[in-house]
């Protein structure tokens, strides 16, 4: 057989036959292991030297789950799959579960998806106490389509399953043993000995042998259970109302409870046939290889560079991104040296570390001793004495060109030749920043997004003159600290925050031409995004969204509204959040609502304006209000990667979920907009400049695709290609 993807059968001299699942690196389920599965089980069941079985994973590993790179070519047609129910129902319920010899799985590392249902199938579970076991499949649109839906309730119970499918929450060994759905937690070195010895008990009468799919006495009483459903019905549309494979996932349960075990199957197996070729699936499926594929960088990491060990950092700036950045390093055991120009900042930046921490306490993601030491991992200075044996610098000072000047030369005088000197900033030239350093090889961003130790993206910017082993180190960095990065180039606002621009632009455009302020951000809300534009604007603050307007303002003059709306609020100190008051009140708790005050600002700056308000624009349904915000993301979006600042289509994809908080289910920005199609956002654009004037105006990469009928997100060679 060939060396990838299939089971290995093994039959001992105890007569236990021991099922090997093999497919590196994480044994994943294709379509040849669920066959191979099934001939193993076949071939020990006939044989007469074998008294029961044990299935377990090559290498320290269950099963990952079903290999999510074949969804691709079953949803284009490329590949043939089973017919409807077969793995599920032929597979692991007519030959595993039915099997007439006992059956044991002995799980560590992962039991993910389909690596957990199959477990499920045998008539027992053993595990070590490091085991994931999880069916995170809901993440990619789809639900558990081995027989999860039916096992998972009868084995913990209705609550806890519904917890783990519709969060795609795994569990370690020890909880899974508590709930019951592992029987047994033994070390990895006595893990398959165990698991043999149990098999043989069932075999022999002294051990239940138990079908999970016909267990009952973990499903609650109808009526309870029909409750737990509606509750978990009406969590699942507040927790995301445009999706609909949450609620497909409970009607499937239920269908189980309501009509038994095999009605269940069967309907779990035609709902995850129709999820699998919707737009929700294609798009997280996408979601998922963009994010994997950031980490490629033509030009870095195929030069075979090895990263470099970063044993300590130092940050310079203790303000809100500085102590997030040093926040996000401790928790990945990173000795920090934080560095600020007085006592009373860096108290109060040290103080910010222990906030953020403290919170992580609160919440039971830490324990107090995990505090302390983490905690422990800072040394606040007040000069650059420490400075001489730190591998990374991450400057995180206010956005001063002369001030960040001054702080890169000195930099070069005081850190070690192969330290990596990275900045922060969100909007400035890091050829400025670098401008007085010999060191311009050694220079490149690290944008965090704020807050630094929560949010999941991370910018990595290169000059010219970068150097390829410094983005290598960089993304080593990157990944320990559990952040996805993406490579980007060097510009204004480098790929996110520029890309990002129009959003809060086009919205100011359209109140000054009479479109009410919430219901611009309700629009954006139901399409998806955690914030409309107000509301952000109101969250990051009006200085900051001023300041870095003038940069985009210096830079693409021709592509920003030059609103007053902002400065005029900030006149009577109405600047956001910070201020309690912006487009909207606070009390208490961040709690945001409308405030009819601010009538009075936008009647000014569109007397200022000298616009007058668009009868046109008040009968937009809320679809096309999103399209008007969203279409000049897109058109900025292509002239990101015409200009090469972003390296491909898919990485726009993964920093607009993960920094702007884009709807995943939407696959990303541009993916969003080939769905869409290039035709119609440039026939709409077309007609808004008319309309409204430049700021709409269409980029030529943006014509041409719609003019070819060409993808946005097609590389530039496979266009070549076409022409």
């Amino acid at each position: 057989m060939a060396a990838k993807g299939r089971t290995e059968l093994d039959v001992g001299a105890d007569g236990v036959a021991v099922i090997t699942i093999y497919n590196p690196p994480v044994n994943s389920l294709s379509i040849d292991v669920l066959y191979s599965l099934k001939e193993s089980y076949e071939e020990a069941l006939r044989r007469s030297d074998v008294k029961a079985i044990v299935v377990t994973g090559k290498g320290g590993k269950f099963s990952g789950g079903f290999d999510i790179s074949s969804f691709g070519g079953v949803q284009g047609g490329q590949t043939m799959q089973p017919k409807v129910g077969y793995i599920a129902i032929d597979i692991l319920t007519d030959t595993v579960e039915a099997a007439t010899k006992p059956s044991v799985a002995a799980i560590d590392g992962l039991a993910l998806g389909g690596g957990l249902e199959v477990a499920m199938a045998c008539h027992a579970r053993i595990a070590t106490p490091t085991a994931q076991l999880g069916l995170p499949e809901l993440h990619l649109g789809i639900i558990p389509g081995f027989g999860g839906t039916q096992r998972l309730p009868r084995l913990v119970g209705l609550t806890k399953s519904l917890e783990m499918m519709l969060l795609s929450k795994p569990i370690k060994g020890g909880e899974a043993h508590q709930l019951g759905l592992v029987d047994a937690l033994v070390s990895p070195n006595d893990l398959v000995n165990t698991a043999r010895q149990w098999a043989l008990d069932i075999y022999e009468c002294r051990r239940p042998w138990i079908k999970s799919l016909y267990k009952t006495d973990k499903l609650e009483p109808l009526g309870e259970a029909r409750e737990i459903l509606k509750f978990a019905r009406a969590q699942a549309q507040k927790q995301a109302a445009n999706l609909h494979h949450p609620l497909v996932c409970i009607d499937v349960v239920e269908e189980g409870i309501v009509a038994g075990p095999r009605a269940g199957l069967w309907k779990e197996a035609t709902s995850f046939q129709e999820l699998l070729f919707s737009d929700t699936c294609k798009s997280l499926v996408h979601v998922f290889f963009s994010q994997r594929a950031t980490s490629k960088i033509p030009g870095a990491t195929d030069l075979g560079l090895m990263p470099r060990k970063i044993t300590k950092v130092a940050i310079l700036g203790g303000g809100l991104m500085g102590s997030g950045i040093a926040t996000a390093m401790i928790l990945s055991n990173y000795p920090v040296v934080l560095k600020e120009v007085n006592e009373k900042f860096l108290n109060a930046g040290i103080d910010r570390i222990k906030a953020n921490l403290q919170s992580r306490v609160r919440k039971g993601k830490m324990t107090e001793e995990r505090y302390e030491k983490a905690i422990s991992l800072v040394t606040g200075v007040l000069d650059y004495e420490r400075f001489k044996d730190v591998d990374l610098v991450i400057e995180a000072v206010i956005e001063n060109v002369k001030l960040k000047q001054q702080i890169f030369a000195d930099l070069e005088k005081y850190c070690p030749s192969h330290c990596v000197l990275a900045t922060n900033t969100s909007t400035i030239d890091l050829n400025l920043i670098g401008e007085k350093t010999k060191s311009q090889d050694r220079i490149a961003g690290a944008h965090f997004f704020s807050p630094a130790h929560v949010m999941p993206l991370l910018e990595i910017v290169r000059t010219k003159h970068t150097s390829p082993q410094v983005v290598v180190d960089l993304l080593d960095v990157g990944k320990k600290i559990k952040k996805t990065p993406i490579v980007v180039g060097n510009c204004t606002g480098f790929a996110v925050n520029r890309m990002f621009f129009p959003y809060t632009q086009s919205a100011l455009f359209y109140v000054d031409l009479g479109m009410d302020v919430y219901k611009i951000d309700r629009a954006c809300t139901k399409f998806g995004m955690p914030m409309g534009p107000f509301r952000l604007a109101d969250l990051v603050g009006f200085g900051v969204a001023v300041a870095t307007g003038m940069q985009y303002l210096e830079n693409f003059p021709e592509r920003v509204y030059k609103s007053m709306l902002l400065p005029l609020m900030m006149e009577d100190n109405r600047a956001g959040e910070a201020t309690q008051k912006g487009f909207y009140k606070y009390e208490g708790k961040r709690k945001a609502t409308p405030d009819p005050e601010i009538m009075k600002y936008i009647e000014k700056s569109r007397s200022m304006a000298g616009v007058t308000p668009d009868p046109e624009l008040l009968k937009l349904s809320e679809k096309d209000i999103a399209e008007m915000v969203f279409f000049p993301v897109i058109n900025e979006a292509c002239l990101v990667l015409d200009e090469g600042i972003a390296v491909k289509a898919s990485d726009l994809d993964t920093a607009s979920i993960f920094g702007m908080g884009f709807p995943p289910y939407r696959g990303g920005v541009m993916h969003w907009a080939d769905s869409i199609g290039a035709k119609y956002i440039h026939g709409k654009l077309e007609e808004w400049t008319k309309r409204y004037g430049s700021f709409f105006k269409p980029c030529s990469y943006l014509a041409e695709r719609a003019a070819k009928g060409i993808p946005l997100s097609a590389p530039a060679n496979k266009v070549q290609a076409r022409l």
